[in-house]
């Protein structure tokens, strides 16, 4: 359970960020930053290492204990992250895609080496791979929020790279044995584990 609360955290921060990026036009760089990291780390053996530390995930862990209880939840973040976890299974049965999408992280892991996960150029390259190969998939992933940004190709851009590093942990969730029963019948016991890793 520990290690599937970890993919989870890194979804849900992913997701807080494009949420943050849609209504206010900005980002938070560490936490973004985690999670983009996280989609140069192909031979992580262990969750944990694929983010660097469960420190890293302190807002997505807290994003799991708030929208898995009740009282605290936000519909446009579940709603995304139904969403992506739904495309994350039309991604996995897409070999050519995932092949693909590899390839050219691969490609730009030196830019990112010398400018870090979320410079401009970066974050561009990012987009345009969710753009080419994960969005074409489906189901969409619909983004609320201000007109004003979305209507911005800069936002865009940034909250399309966020995006794939979300699919990043929703592949991860499926590797750990995650589905969508969880949501129904462990939810306590996830919440349980995220508030534990978080002390």
């Amino acid at each position: 359970m520990k290690d599937r609360v970890i993919a989870l955290a890194g979804l849900m921060q992913a997701l807080y960020q494009v949420q943050g990026m849609a209504n206010n036009g900005h980002f938070e760089t560490q936490p973004l930053s985690v999670c983009l990291d996280s989609l140069f780390r192909f031979d992580a053996e262990t969750p944990e290492e694929i983010f660097g530390s469960v420190a890293n995930l302190k807002s997505g862990l807290e994003q799991v204990s708030k929208q898995l209880e009740g009282h605290t939840r936000d519909g446009a973040i579940i709603k995304m992250a139904m969403s992506v976890l739904q495309l994350e299974r039309q991604f996995n049965r897409n070999p050519d895609a995932m092949r693909a999408v590899q390839h050219q992280l691969k490609h730009i892991g030196p830019l990112r080496s010398e400018r870090g996960s979320t410079d401009a150029d970066v974050l561009g390259k990012c987009g345009e791979i969710y753009a080419n190969h994960i969005s074409p998939l489906g189901p969409k992933v619909i983004v609320q929020g201000s007109p004003a940004y979305l209507s911005q190709p800069i936002v865009v851009a940034e909250i399309r790279a966020t995006l794939l590093a979300a699919i990043r942990s929703a592949v991860l969730w499926r590797q750990m044995g995650g589905s969508y029963w969880d949501f129904f019948f462990s939810r306590g016991k996830m919440t349980r584990a995220a508030k534990e890793l978080m002390a």
